[in-house]
């Protein structure tokens, strides 16, 4: 069995949401996010102007997820976070334990 690592990953989401549309898309991404890894640690940062503009966003909404998976089930998670149109940006890193 392949050890789990602990990662951080920041999460941007469309800026152009209301906030009932931005938690409802939220609870979504984090119930995808909770099947795959193990969350230590959720921190939203709210809305940021963006330093260039993204598929017409100025803004955007930060989150900041600590979490423990193996490398296979990272890789899944990215995939997802490809494919799902809400995100418009993301970065997984791994943290030293």
């Amino acid at each position: 069995m392949e050890n789990k690592n602990l990662y951080e990953n920041v999460l941007i989401l469309k800026g152009t949401f209301t906030q009932e549309e931005y938690t409802k898309s939220l609870n979504k991404i984090m119930e995808k996010i909770k099947n795959l890894v193990e969350v230590k640690k959720i921190e939203e940062k709210g809305m940021r102007k963006l330093a260039y503009q993204v598929q017409d966003n100025k803004t955007g909404y930060y989150i900041i997820i600590e979490f423990k998976a193996t490398s296979q089930k990272v890789l899944e998670l990215e995939r997802f976070y490809r494919i799902e149109d809400d995100i418009l940006k993301f970065i997984v890193v791994r943290k030293e334990d």
